[in-house]
């Protein structure tokens, strides 16, 4: 276990901050992109970086002063805040980003041998490849950091930090011929080669993506709420200002050729250049290798630590830390590993776009996290450092646009490799709930917002469109439910479904607790298959009594319930006389009522949905064929149709054929004039036959119901219909608008 004497203050985060991003780009890579764009340009870039960076920079200060972030930086920020399975998912790419990142600063270090390099291909016309340098170079640190761990490295930053600002100096007081005899250097700079920005961006990115790197010794730090923001602020606004001025002092010291052609330009202008430049670029990137190869291990022993790998075996083998200082020995094996391997290649610039990508993913997430905060923490998260919700919304929205700026197949192939990664993690890790409790808090008060919002400006709407938002109390659960299927159906496209499981008792806990385990097995049962429906229980002493508080709340998409179903079983019509009993209450309000007779007949809704219209019950007609319309947008009534059977008296038929016929015409009824068929009666052969008759195959039978009749016919309004499948019922408060 590290000790307290042992752990770090401000200055390593600082430092290892600054050091990484006044490192290898800085030095290699400057004087290219200035010479490619322009002053303007580059200016452009670092702008344009810097929206990813500072809201970055402020979004981890911010996390870090709610609560202490543990060994893994980044990673522990990002997996607390999305849940350790999307946490792993990102935590795996951003360990790469930082193992790879060892690679890019080894290669870079190799860069300030430059000299060795042109002697030796002037001298004997002999090109000695860069990783003759490079690997021996690897194999030196991968031993030292193995063997002594973190603490070796801080203290090496102190010395190289001191070389990096010496060569930074005298840099500045450099001066050449060109910087003497050129006029202003802003008076004639334009804004070249716009074409080649985002692929100079993109070499260009990592030079502003090492504010974080502290962050990753979070685990080491005596006090990390206060160093992490008080460090990676102050490195990321000097690294900015100083950014600013290297690219005037190399706009104003050399010419566009020489900025092209010379990769260690710096060396030509800086007082001393030839020793002290080169010198500067060894520090800078060997402090940047030391810092990265110190938070990688870290980040990756966290991962194991939350079992991120699909083996109890490797979980403990990486997670394994020497017991004297903590030290991730395992994790620190398997990071120089992999940064021989991308050593080995030896390309700066397809290493520095390599890391881009990754870090694009880390700090659009670590953005994303800071603004869902704002919106969505728990009472508990209460930060001494705040940022701001736009902010971190343009870092986060700024990284994705310029990750597809920069390579869209890149991007794409960045997106479905993490896909694959978390989906196999997920599929690893069930049991883990990984939709976190910031993303349902964010949905929350977005939800509770808009409902606030749309009640203050309901009464200001003059036309309400109808659309069902419907609910059903029921003591069955989901599974073979023909009133659940409906409700489903209503709630695919177009309405909202609430489903209430009615435990008939007074409340109690033992109650409350059976309430709870009866929720968590309705949804267990509906996630089986596509669901659309809201599910609860409803604790009541009687069937009355819960129908009387369902039907006063709202709906779970804010607005007010306007429907109600229930449900019988036609060969066991147990609960008909309650549904009976219940119908004036409901009534009573605003409400459509459904009664839905399911049958033990199987529902073959291919065979069609038939609508049944009498030329006495006009209110219902509408709203049984909007309900039909609404149904068939569910994909499992896609090869559905609906007929519509219009029973009238002999002098009736005309007028309701030019009813029906015009509107077939205006488009507000968009069927087929030949489903439409009209049913002569006559008094001595009833309705329910001619039903009976017509529609014994139908899939799904609707027929109108009107209040009156319940209260005279009673359930006797329901029989004889034994010899047709599933019916619905339905009454409707008001006649609906077929627009």
């Amino acid at each position: 276990m590290t000790t307290k004497s042992n752990k770090f203050g401000t200055a390593p985060v600082f430092l290892t901050a600054i050091s990484t991003i006044l490192g290898a780009i800085l030095f290699l890579r400057f004087g290219y992109a200035v010479g490619t764009l322009g002053f303007w340009g580059v200016i452009l870039i670092i702008l344009l970086g810097h929206l990813v960076t500072i809201p970055t920079a402020l979004a981890i200060s911010e996390i870090a002063t709610n609560k202490r972030v543990e060994g893994g930086g980044e990673y522990f920020i990002i997996s607390r805040s999305f849940g350790l399975n999307i946490g792993a998912t990102i935590g795996i790419a951003l360990f790469f980003s930082q193992a790879i990142s060892v690679a890019f600063y080894v290669i870079a270090f190799t860069e300030s041998f430059e000299f060795f390099f042109n002697y030796l291909l002037a001298k004997y016309d002999f090109v000695l490849p860069r990783q003759v340098i490079s690997l021996p170079v690897m194999a030196a640190l991968s031993l030292l950091i193995i063997k002594k761990g973190a603490n070796l490295g801080v203290k090496a930053l102190y010395f190289v930090v001191a070389i990096l600002f010496i060569s930074l100096i005298l840099f500045f007081l450099g001066s050449t011929e060109y910087a003497e005899t050129a006029s202003s250097p802003l008076a004639k700079e334009q804004f070249r080669n716009f074409k080649s920005f985002f692929v100079v961006f993109a070499i260009i990115f990592p030079a502003f993506t090492g504010m974080t790197a502290g962050v990753g010794l979070s685990g080491d730090l005596k006090n990390p709420s206060k160093s992490i923001p008080l460090g990676t602020v102050m490195a990321t606004v000097s690294g900015m200002i100083i950014y600013v001025f290297i690219v005037y002092k190399l706009t104003a010291s050399a010419s566009i050729d020489d900025l092209l052609q010379h990769q260690l330009i710096m060396g030509k202008i800086a007082v001393s250049g030839s020793v002290i430049v080169p010198l500067g670029l060894a520090a800078s990137t060997l402090s940047s290798a030391l810092g990265s190869v110190m938070v990688a291990p870290r980040t990756l022993q966290a991962l194991a630590l939350d079992r991120a790998f699909p083996s109890k075996r490797i979980n403990r083998w990486i997670s394994a830390a020497n017991p004297s200082d903590n030290e991730p020995k395992n994790a620190s094996i398997i990071t120089v590993a992999i940064a021989f391997i991308f050593v080995a290649l030896g390309d700066v610039n397809a290493v520095a776009s390599i890391i881009s990508m990754f870090f694009m993913v880390t700090y659009g997430a670590l953005c994303l996290i800071s603004f869902l905060n704002h919106f969505g923490a728990s009472p508990s998260y209460r930060p001494t450092f705040r940022s701001r919700w736009y902010l971190s919304l343009v870092g986060f929205l700024i990284s994705i646009w310029v990750m597809f700026k920069i390579s869209t197949p890149y991007a794409l192939l960045a997106a479905g490799t993490m896909t694959l990664i978390y989906l196999y993690i997920n599929n690893y890790h069930k049991q883990r709930k990984d939709f976190a409790s910031l993303f349902a808090n964010s949905l929350f008060q977005l939800n509770r917002k808009l409902q606030v919002s749309l009640q203050k400006r309901k009464n200001l709407v003059l036309h309400k469109e109808w659309r069902p938002s419907a609910i059903c109390i029921s003591n069955k659960t989901t599974q073979h439910n023909r009133a659940f299927q409906l409700l489903n159906w209503i709630s695919y496209k177009y309405g909202f479904g609430t489903y209430l499981y009615m435990i008939e008792d007074y409340y109690s806990a033992k109650n409350a607790e059976q309430a709870k385990l009866m929720l968590n097995r309705l949804i267990e049962e509906s996630d089986s298959e596509e669901n659309y429906v809201y599910i609860d229980t409803i604790i009541s002493p009687s069937y009355t009594s819960a129908i009387a508080q369902a039907i006063q709340i709202p709906g779970i998409a804010g607005m007010e319930n306007n429907m109600v179903i229930f449900e019988y079983n036609k060969e066991k019509p147990d609960n008909l006389s309650k549904i009976v009993e219940n119908f004036a209450l409901v009534n009573s309000g605003d409400f459509d009522i459904c009664v839905m007779a399911s049958s033990m007949k199987e529902m073959k809704i291919k065979n069609g949905i038939h609508i049944w219209i009498s030329s006495f019950d006009t209110e219902n007609a509408n709203l049984m064929i909007l309900l039909s319309f609404i149904l068939l947008g569910h994909p499992d009534l896609k090869k559905t149709r609906i007929e519509i059977f219009v029973a009238c008296h002999e002098n009736e038929v005309e007028e309701s054929k030019q009813v029906m016929k015009k509107l077939v015409l205006s488009g507000r009824l968009p069927i087929s004039e030949k489903n439409i068929k009209i049913i002569q009666r006559t008094d001595e052969v009833s309705t329910k036959s001619i039903i009976t008759q017509k529609s014994g195959n139908a899939g799904l039978v609707l027929v109108g119901l009107r209040e009156e009749m319940i209260k005279h016919e009673k359930e006797n309004i329901f029989a004889g219909y034994d010899e047709l499948g599933t019916i619905l019922f339905v009454h409707s408060k008001d006649q609906k608008a077929i627009e």
